[in-house]
């Protein structure tokens, strides 16, 4: 299963909907599943992603929240390609990077 852990090994990105794809594909999700490393009370995980072009940041910041906290998630983004998700969720923080295709349907 295709996965992504954070730069500070706070959390990892299980990637079920494989590959990502933006706009997102009308025949199936963009499914993640976001696994703690170490438990933690959090009402909400909150997604902030922005697109890189290597080191440079493309276009603006997209919001995403997925309620509960940690958990299994759809998170559909607006355009392809490499996108730097900066996540916090209680009183921890992590980020990583994650590949959006483009989609053909």
């Amino acid at each position: 299963m295709p996965y992504e852990v954070g730069r500070s090994g706070e959390i990892a990105a299980l990637v079920f909907g494989f590959p990502l794809q933006a706009p997102p594909s009308k025949l199936r999700n963009n499914k993640i599943l976001w696994v703690m490393h170490e438990p933690t009370v959090a009402d909400r995980l909150d997604i902030s992603a922005q697109r890189m072009d290597g080191a440079t940041a493309v276009g603006d910041p997209v919001k995403r929240s997925v309620a509960g906290g940690p958990g299994p998630s759809i998170v559909d983004l607006p355009a392809a390609g490499c996108w730097r998700f900066t996540l916090s969720w209680g009183d921890r923080t992590d980020s990583l990077d994650l590949e959006y295709g483009a989609s053909s349907t």
